[in-house]
């Protein structure tokens, strides 16, 4: 078993520090390739997921394109203007306020978080933090490819 295999509790526990910064919910695309992550950890709200997934918005998501084509990170609002079927506004609807998102890596293995909160704005603080567990999060699951079936399935269940 590599160093890196044995990382399980480590993301676990940064998966949960994520979620109490995050109180509205957060979505993880780790390593995406080809449009799709090696791993997705999502905890909005059902009732947003199943919306978000019937009207198709990932084809049209100005967050998605944004991560997809930038490194840093974007505060929602900035990209209303991109988005013709609003699904920023419909994300707001559904509670999902104070929304932002981080996206760092190559094109060929980018991470993009999505990271919302309710109340005020995320602090300086917590979006360094944020900032650093995505990092974290990025850094250990490189190589996912090369843990084991048993590794890889036990990551993916972890939320």
């Amino acid at each position: 078993m590599s160093a890196r295999q044995d990382k399980e509790p480590e993301i676990a526990q940064l998966l949960g520090d994520l979620g109490a910064i995050c109180d509205t919910g957060f979505a993880l695309a780790i390593h995406i390739r080809y449009t799709r992550p090696t791993l997705l950890f999502q905890t909005y709200a059902q009732t947003w997921s199943d919306h978000y997934s019937e009207q198709g918005y990932m084809m049209t998501d100005p967050v998605v394109r944004w991560g997809l084509t930038n490194t840093g990170s974007v505060i929602w609002d900035t990209l209303r203007d991109q988005d013709p079927e609003g699904v920023i506004t419909a994300a707001v609807a559904h509670g999902l306020t104070n929304g932002w998102t981080y996206a760092l890596g190559p094109t060929g293995s980018r991470t993009i978080a999505g990271l919302t909160k309710s109340g005020a704005a995320f602090t300086p603080d917590q979006t360094a933090k944020a900032i650093a567990i995505v990092n974290a999060m990025h850094d250990l699951t490189e190589h996912f490819d090369q843990f084991s079936p048993d590794r890889q399935e036990n990551l993916r269940r972890l939320l």
